[in-house]
């Protein structure tokens, strides 16, 4: 039988693990606007933790990659394979079981996430730090914006990578416009459905029989 990756499975568990924490944060945080909820899931979903939960979950001692990588901690690939065992449980077991799983083994007692909301993300760095790694030229422009609120002016800003939009965001002032801006940004890169960013290709042991 001939070995196949977890991109197809990666695919779906990003797309449900995005759903049930959407659905709790929305439940959670009822004062919040979409800008707000945007944030918290970014920061949720984000590489690093989602690279922090693999390892804890001992999906590292499962992963077979090609050529041979022995630092896993300095790749995507753990968050990888965390996402494609939650597309693994949610084909075979439907999104109940899947939704369990997510809220037993990844938020609860991993992820806290009234701490996470409170914690002031630096967007603007992560993605010109994204921008960095992978070669990409980030651009920020900034133009008033005239609010819906009578005589009250606010700022646009727009992110572009190599000349291509990746998101835009408004604010009261120009560095609270470029922060929305970079992180919507950040969660548009983030989501290797809506931007394909070009990488080794890595065999990965199967966790779950697709």
């Amino acid at each position: 039988m001939v070995s196949r990756n977890n991109q197809r499975l990666e695919f779906l568990g990003d797309a449900v693990l995005s759903l049930i924490i959407a659905h709790d944060i929305y439940l959670l945080f009822p004062q919040k606007d979409e800008g707000g909820l945007t944030k918290i899931r970014s920061q949720v979903v984000n590489r690093h933790i989602l690279n922090q939960i693999a390892f804890n979950l001992g999906l590292d001692k499962l992963i077979k990659t090609r050529p041979i990588i022995y630092n896993l901690a300095n790749t995507h690939i753990p968050g990888d394979a965390l996402e494609a065992l939650i597309g693994a449980v949610y084909m075979d077991l439907g999104i109940k079981q899947a939704s369990k799983f997510i809220r037993k083994k990844i938020i609860s007692n991993r992820i806290n996430i009234s701490e996470l909301a409170e914690t002031d993300t630096n967007y603007k760095s992560l993605i010109l730090e994204w921008g960095q790694k992978y070669k990409y030229q980030i651009k920020f422009d900034t133009e008033p914006f005239l609010c819906t609120v009578p005589e009250r002016e606010t700022f646009l800003a727009k992110v572009y990578a190599n000349n291509k939009l990746i998101g835009e965001g408004k604010g009261a002032n120009k560095k609270e416009a470029h922060q929305n801006a970079a992180s919507q940004a950040f969660e548009y890169v983030s989501d290797k459905s809506k931007f394909n960013i070009k990488k080794k290709r890595y065999v990965r042991k199967k966790i779950v029989n697709e």
